[in-house]
């Protein structure tokens, strides 16, 4: 049901909802009666990150998985060096692993690090995989003022039209400020945003007097957990994590199937050693019957033609 989000919880200014769908549960309906629908998120940032080089005060450390921290000031050689990883490399092993299972994924992409290496957003866009936006650069909007993530959108609409030739319909900022949702659907075109974390279905919201949906991300059942010291070490550890998530979504989807978001990023799945747990989480799922795998854009044309918002 749509609301206004001043309006969530009865109490003025009050804009969280903490009720959701409740206990009364849609059903979701997935193509071929599937019991659990599962849509892989491959993020594609190298080049679009905090950078030196680009202004930025430091070079970004936030997902490197090597120790080595961004310097204050100064270029981080070996921080950097993972981001150009995941372009040079895991991406490509990432891609190739998808194709062996004829699996179609969501890639978010930065619009920056696509533009600067233009051939893998050809290869994404080939393949049959959907490009989200993932914004014009990987950086934190929390604080950045309203015109420039405004001139941000814009850049980040444009940018994917003219590599692929075709609008994004799907958003994901990641690191979204307050504005970032009602900004992009100002600019119009989308059909969904990914900025939620707070369900496993797709829900409606109202922005601006229109009927908006959401597609709930994860930062749990997401390759960024692999830390040598408070989550996964090895693919097996990534591989028995994804499993019992899917193993208890199966289950419960005998009744109300439910949709299971995985996230990566090829500079950290990508690595020879960590895609062997996602090799063995993709033979698994095709093991099973009634799973549908699909891209955000699918089970968002789903859900607006199976679930369209209420009346107002």
């Amino acid at each position: 049901m749509a609301r206004e989000a001043g309006d969530t919880a009865g109490e003025p200014g009050w804009w969280r909802d903490f009720r959701g769908y409740g206990r009364d549960l849609p059903e979701a309906r997935w193509p071929g009666r599937a019991r659990i629908c599962v849509n892989f998120n491959l993020n594609y940032e190298g080049g679009g990150e905090r950078h030196v080089l680009d202004g930025d005060e430091a070079s970004e450390g936030l997902l490197t998985d090597i120790g080595f921290p961004a310097v204050p000031g100064a270029r981080s050689v070996h921080a950097e060096g993972t981001f150009e990883y995941g372009a040079r490399a895991g991406v490509w092993r990432c891609l190739r692993i998808f194709e062996r299972f004829g699996v179609k994924v969501s890639v978010l992409g930065v619009v920056q690090a696509l533009r600067r290496n233009p051939e893998i957003a050809h290869a994404f866009h080939e393949a049959g995989h959907e490009i989200v936006s993932h914004g014009w650069r990987w950086i934190d909007y929390q604080a950045m003022p309203e015109a420039g993530e405004r001139e941000h959108i814009r850049r980040a609409i444009d940018g994917i039209e003219r590599l692929t030739g075709a609008r994004p319909k799907g958003w994901m900022t990641g690191r979204p400020s307050p504005n970032t949702r009602r900004l992009h659907v100002e600019a119009g075109g989308f059909l969904y945003d990914r900025d939620a974390l707070n369900d496993e279905l797709p829900y409606w919201v109202e922005v601006g007097g229109r009927d908006h949906l959401v597609i709930p991300y994860s930062y749990e059942s997401n390759d960024n957990r692999f830390d040598e010291n408070r989550g996964f070490k090895t693919a097996d550890d990534f591989f028995t994590y994804m499993k019992d998530a899917f193993d208890v979504l199966y289950e419960e989807g005998a009744e109300r199937p439910k949709l299971l978001s995985i996230g990566l990023h090829d500079r950290l799945i990508g690595r020879p050693a960590r895609a062997a747990g996602l090799i063995r989480l993709l033979d698994y799922m095709k093991s099973k019957d009634r799973v549908w795998i699909a891209r955000g854009i699918d089970i968002a044309e789903h859900w607006i033609k199976v679930h369209p918002p209420a009346p107002r």
